[in-house]
């Protein structure tokens, strides 16, 4: 099982920009979806997305990290157009 803390950390290793540019990342396991929930939250903004728990595991062991690379590539460009509230 992945420890929740260790995937921020693979996000933010992937990612060393969110933390610096104020987007605060958080991911919590989705029992009822199987699969992790990420989420991205710049100013007052939040948007989320799911990741496959295979596809996570994949990633965390380094395998492979190209799921999780484009999901949190989207989900930043999404946070980064939206106008601040």
């Amino acid at each position: 099982m992945i420890n929740k803390e260790e995937l921020c950390e693979k996000i933010i290793g992937l990612y060393p920009d969110i933390g610096q540019c104020g987007i605060d990342v958080n991911v919590e396991f989705d029992e009822d979806q199987k699969s992790w929930v990420v989420n991205l939250k710049k100013d007052k903004i939040e948007l989320k997305t799911f990741l496959e728990e295979g596809d996570a595991e994949k990633c965390m062991i380094g395998e492979q990290c190209v799921s999780l690379g484009i999901e949190i590539a989207q989900l930043r460009a999404n946070i980064e157009r939206m106008p601040a509230r």
